[in-house]
């Protein structure tokens, strides 16, 4: 059975396109794979915060899965150099050392339209793109749709 997979980004997205576009997509779950989800910075989607909205206001489910996140080198790495090459060579190890075929066959499982969130707005040179290209690469009958 074909299953989509969706992503979004929320920095410098208002709160009602973001919640509007999940419902129209008819997600089920957000899956935050942000390594740092607790800043106060991080607004309407600071982990708390964002896990009480979806559940509470909208019904949908909140998963924070930072095995889908960068390490904090990686990561403090990409943000001093910008070298999107030389992430993605750290980062897609990673995904398979942490066993993220497993985890996406696992919350695929579950949940029929999960979201995978990161704070990126444009998908390009997100993680949370490169997650979901493997799971295509891994799991049949995946595609990806970016709100």
């Amino acid at each position: 059975m074909a299953q989509t997979v969706y992503t979004t980004g929320y920095q410098g997205k208002p709160l009602k396109i973001f919640i509007t576009q999940l419902r129209q997509a008819g997600v089920d779950a957000v899956i935050d794979i942000r390594l740092r989800n607790t800043s106060h910075l991080a607004g309407y989607t600071k982990r708390d915060t964002l896990e009480f909205l979806l559940r509470e206001g909208f019904g949908i489910g909140y998963e924070h899965r930072p095995e889908l996140a960068p390490t904090p080198e990686i990561l403090d790495a990409y943000q001093a150099d910008r070298d999107w090459e030389a992430y993605i060579a750290a980062f897609l190890p990673l995904l398979e050392a942490r066993g993220a075929e497993a985890l996406g066959h696992d919350l695929l499982a579950r949940h029929h339209a999960p979201c995978l969130l990161c704070a990126e707005l444009m998908p390009e040179q997100c993680h949370r793109r490169l997650v979901a290209e493997y799971w295509v690469g891994h799991i049949s009958g995946l595609s990806i749709v970016h709100l």
